[in-house]
């Protein structure tokens, strides 16, 4: 097969827009896979103020629980101080990821279940997490958890 040299040109610059974005989202990945990590580690430290820290800092965030919708960074936070108010309570966390997809490059979609060990309880459902890119910083602007 032979190119024309603006074929040619063309078809290199597809080839390495491809290979770029290719590893632009094995990086985004990556990042909210270890934004997630961080998250466990967090919890299990008993430190909810930095377990938050994943999600936007926003009036806009949205959390959808057993309880509702709850709307905000502040509100997500004070709700999980109330219901998680000691490390008993609190337990040890652990997430199995079933699904991460890149929606666009400013979204990524991930599917989950969670498992809390507890000595009141154990408690285990699934999320759903929606993330976004904003100031170049991926966060958390929708959670449905159950």
């Amino acid at each position: 097969m032979k190119f024309q040299p603006m074929k040619r040109l063309v078809f290199l610059l597809f080839l390495f827009f491809t290979f770029r974005q290719t590893i632009n989202a094995q990086s985004d990945e990556k990042i909210i896979l270890q934004i997630l990590d961080d998250q466990t580690k967090f919890w299990n430290e008993g430190n909810l103020d930095k377990f938050v820290r994943g999600y936007w800092r926003n009036d806009s965030l949205m959390f959808i629980g057993q309880s509702g919708i709850t709307y905000g960074y502040q509100n997500t936070l004070n709700n999980y101080k109330k219901n998680y108010s000691d490390t008993a309570k609190m337990g040890k966390l652990a997430f199995e990821i079933i699904k991460v997809q890149m929606l666009s490059s400013e979204y990524y979609f991930v599917v989950g279940k969670w498992f809390l060990k507890r000595s009141v309880g154990d408690l285990k459902g699934h999320y759903t997490l929606l993330f976004r890119k904003i100031n170049n910083e991926w966060v958390i602007v929708a959670d449905h958890s159950s």
